[in-house]
């Protein structure tokens, strides 16, 4: 399985852990006890860590991202499935999270929720225990409203004060492209000094 040391961290993996050979865990990576990451997922902690509980499963090419701010983290019995895009968020027991399901910074999940297929869970918002966001939809705010994606003012009225530039990229909004692409390129630009990690 490749395995990377990034910022001087590498991935912890529980023996009764599987990883596939083609997934990539990288950084501050926590694997726990009987949990499943599958084909061509990707687990990063980039300044922060990643947290993965007791036989939680992502599936094939989903994205687990960890920041400082922001560490990514599932609780037992997630499932997190294929493509599905989970950043800086912290998801409780037993949440299911389907295909292209996507969870911004800062976004807070309570145990027993459910987010369908491409729904999305935006910036700092907190979705209460047993919430269920519908297929396509958007949940936005704290605690979260639940909207239809065509109802882009109502979601607008509310994301707009979620702060998304500065909890995702640490700029105010309206700061330029060039600006604010300099500073992630230079923070993405520290994986030039990842390391291969032995996995035994």
């Amino acid at each position: 399985m490749p395995l990377y040391e990034h910022r001087g961290r590498g991935p912890r993996v529980h023996p009764s852990a599987y990883v596939a050979p083609t997934a990539v865990l990288c950084g501050d990576v926590r694997v726990g006890p009987e949990a499943r990451v599958l084909f061509g997922a990707v687990l990063t902690a980039e300044d922060g860590f990643v947290e993965v509980g007791a036989r939680c499963v992502v599936m094939e090419n989903a994205l687990v991202r960890g920041r400082a701010a922001h560490p990514a983290r599932l609780g037992d019995d997630v499932l997190v499935g294929p493509h599905a895009h989970v950043n800086g968020a912290t998801v409780g027991e037993g949440c299911f999270l389907a295909t292209g399901a996507a969870l911004f910074p800062g976004v807070r999940l309570e145990p027993g929720c459910e987010v369908r297929v491409h729904g999305v869970v935006h910036v700092n918002t907190l979705l209460p225990a047993g919430s269920m966001v519908p297929i396509g939809w958007v949940a936005v705010g704290d605690p979260a409203q639940i909207l239809p994606p065509d109802q882009h003012e109502r979601i607008w009225a509310i994301q707009r004060d979620l702060d998304f530039p500065g909890t995702v990229y640490g700029v105010p909004r309206g700061t330029a492209a060039a600006e604010m692409m300099a500073r992630q390129s230079a923070w993405y630009g520290a994986h030039r000094d990842d390391r291969p990690v032995d996995p035994a």
